[in-house]
């Protein structure tokens, strides 16, 4: 009997990585930088989560603290609307948005829904 690592990553997640590889595996090695990128990720992410349990279950410090270094640590990535908003707060006079501006701004804007209606306020 082997016996696996306790961070190996399961079949069926090894398997949704390959999948979510670029689709020109060939060029620069991109599907294993990809799949060793993953890999990386989630070991990571297995052993954080392991220290915060480990650390709430130790009592050392409140349960509060350890949901806090996980958002510390792992932080979630702003939002689109948050990236598009940074990019017009961030404007200067005669700003010529890039392209990846322009992509992002118009992103979020496709996502509001249709369904919105705005009043002209009443004087």
């Amino acid at each position: 009997m082997t016996q696996q690592h306790p961070i190996t990553p399961p079949p069926e997640l090894v398997e949704q990585w390959r999948k979510s590889g670029p689709a020109d595996a060939a060029v620069n090695n991109a599907y294993e930088r990809h799949i060793a990128t993953c890999a990386a990720q989630w070991g990571a992410d297995q052993e954080l989560e392991a220290c915060c349990e480990w650390l709430k279950t130790k009592h050392w410090i409140e349960p509060e603290f350890s949901d806090e270094l996980h958002a510390v640590r792992r932080p979630k990535p702003p939002s689109l609307k948050e990236q598009a908003l940074a990019l017009v707060e961030q404007h200067e006079d005669g700003w010529r948005p890039s392209p990846k501006d322009w992509d992002t701004i118009r992103r979020a804007l496709e996502a509001l829904p249709d369904s919105i209606v705005v009043f002209p306020s009443q004087c």
